[in-house]
């Protein structure tokens, strides 16, 4: 940002004072035009009254000025003078001007070159066939089309300025600018030939190898390939596209940073990420989002998994190879929707390859009429419906008959199996608890079961229970609404339907839950530690 703000400075200076030269009356220069050596002199007062005619290498010089032709025609009187042929202007040992034809004014200084004319200044080459150069100024300026080279960058315009003094730069209509490793088309171009800074102004592009930066105001160094990009830059590589209000990038290390309102598409694999604050790594395929952070994957079909947390990461393995794959970790405040399955938790990794979707700390899922929740769980896709869920300890399924009945099932492990995005199987392992309301014929609820077993399997079609499998079982019926409440909700019984994402934009409200119904931490036995006798007389 230094650079860029040294940049700004110093073309902002270069402007205002051109623009304070502009308004002030020019200083006329006293110095008088003075012949060194010509090898004829005539005098032709019928066709240049007044004049020197001068030819055969002609030398004249005005002020540090040295002008070198073939011809001359000289008026003293205005103290300018017309060259012919071979025409070279020296300025120093740092700045020469060779061309066919040369109108020199000595009270302006300004110096009108025409016809195969090319201007030196240190390493930098200007090649034009018009040029003017103010020697008040330090400036010199095209209007018929012209090319600057600068070692391997080649600038071409149709209009240019160039500052001898602060070797700045402007370059206006159909600009162009050609370098080994990139090319640069604009409308209009600052640029600073020492520290090799362009800075572009209107619809401009940018294109090396595979990227392709489009901008409309931005900061472009030809020297490192670090570009500061401002209103809303677009980014394209290889099918993945990046946008944002302002945009940095470093095409040596590949990282690309987006502030506010970013976007990131990736057409290859399928998915874009959102926020106001992004990076992303083309070598490594490293993404990153936060601040409004949403990720939609819609690798898996038509329907499109929305997911919202503090801070989203993408890592890719196998890049630029045939099995590529992402792998997504969101961390705090997640939750995620999509029209089959809704997910609130503290954190979560989605692998693309497996169509795994792991929730960590309180998760808690959602399908049609049934919520699963857990210390972990892990949702299968396929194609785009829900394949499996498992769920790892404390596990509970609740299945919402009405507003008062609900159907429990908890169990240490839970297993669910789907087809077409409904439940067809559900094993439960380890102490099972199940509160069940079978439905009668005419939808009707009489009575409610509650069962306690090791083991159950539970089959389903269209949506209902069809069949239910135990091994030994302790139970009891109840007429319904006459079970005590300890029968009726189990002892991690919670409704969450005040939690449940809504729809994608209900993503970045949090709601947590209820004090008192978070899941209680499960200990788990840890391998006891073994010391050796030597280590212990040590």
């Amino acid at each position: 940002m230094v650079l860029v703000a040294l940049l700004l400075l110093l073309i902002g200076a270069g402007a205002r004072a051109r623009q304070a030269d502009d308004r002030r009356p020019r200083k006329k220069s006293d110095e008088k035009v003075y012949l060194i050596h010509a090898d004829n002199l005539r005098y032709d007062e019928y066709r240049h009254p007044g004049a020197q005619l001068l030819s055969g290498k002609v030398n004249l010089r005005h002020e540090d000025l040295l002008m070198f032709c073939d011809s001359a025609v000289v008026y003293e009187a205005t103290n300018s003078f017309e060259a012919f042929g071979h025409v070279r202007m020296l300025q120093g040992d740092t700045l020469s001007l060779t061309g066919d034809y040369l109108f020199y004014d000595g009270e302006s200084q300004i110096a009108q070159m025409r016809h195969n004319v090319v201007m030196k200044h240190r390493n930098s080459t200007l090649i034009t066939d018009s040029l003017n150069y103010d020697r008040l100024y330090s400036l010199g300026y095209y209007f018929e089309g012209g090319k600057l080279i600068d070692g391997d960058n080649v600038l071409t315009s149709d209009y240019g300025e160039y500052y001898t003094s602060t070797r700045l730069s402007t370059f206006n209509y159909n600009v162009t600018l050609v370098n080994p490793k990139f090319k640069l088309v604009s409308d209009t171009l600052h640029y600073d030939i020492q520290t090799k800074w362009a800075n572009v102004m209107g619809p401009s592009n940018v294109i090396s190898g595979d990227n392709r930066i489009y901008t409309e105001h931005g900061y472009y160094n030809t020297e490192t390939e670090v570009a500061r990009l401002m209103d809303r830059p677009v980014l394209h590589n290889k099918g993945r596209r990046m946008t944002g209000d302002s945009l940095y990038y470093n095409k040596l290390t590949g990282i690309m940073k987006a502030y506010e309102n970013i976007v990131y598409v990736d057409s290859v694999n399928k998915n874009i990420l959102t926020g106001n604050y992004g990076v992303y790594n083309e070598l490594t395929g490293e993404a990153l989002a936060t601040d409004s952070a949403l990720a939609k994957d819609f690798s898996s079909g038509e329907d499109t998994l929305y997911v919202h947390a503090d801070t989203l990461r993408l890592f890719t393995y196998n890049i630029d190879t045939d099995s590529v794959y992402r792998v997504m970790h969101g961390y705090f405040h997640v939750r995620a929707y999509r029209t089959d399955i809704q997910a609130v938790c503290d954190s979560l990794v989605f692998n693309s390859r497996d169509k795994q979707l792991t929730m960590y700390r309180d998760p808690i899922a959602w399908s049609d009429n049934r919520q699963i929740l857990g210390e972990e769980i892990n949702v299968f896709t396929n194609d785009s419906t829900i394949d499996s869920i498992y769920v790892e300890r404390q596990a509970l399924l609740v299945e919402q008959m009405d507003s008062v009945h609900y159907n429990q099932v908890a169990g240490q492990v839970m297993k669910s199996f789907f087809a077409e995005g409904k439940m067809r199987e559900n094993h439960v392992d380890g102490n099972v608890y199940i509160v069940n309301y079978p439905v009668e014929r005419d939808s009707s609820i009489l009575y409610q079961t509650y069962t306690e077993t090791a083991k159950l399997r539970m089959y389903m079609e269209a949506g209902k229970l069809k069949k239910l499998w135990t091994p030994a079982a302790e139970g009891t019926f109840y007429p319904v609404d006459k079970a005590p409440r300890e029968r009726t909700y189990l002892a991690n019984f919670a409704w969450f339907d005040y939690i449940r994402p809504l729809n994608k934009d209900d993503l970045f409200e949090w709601r947590p839950k209820k004090a008192g119904t978070e899941l209680k931490k499960s200990v788990r036995r840890e391998a006891p530690l073994q010391t050796l006798d030597k280590l212990e007389k040590q």
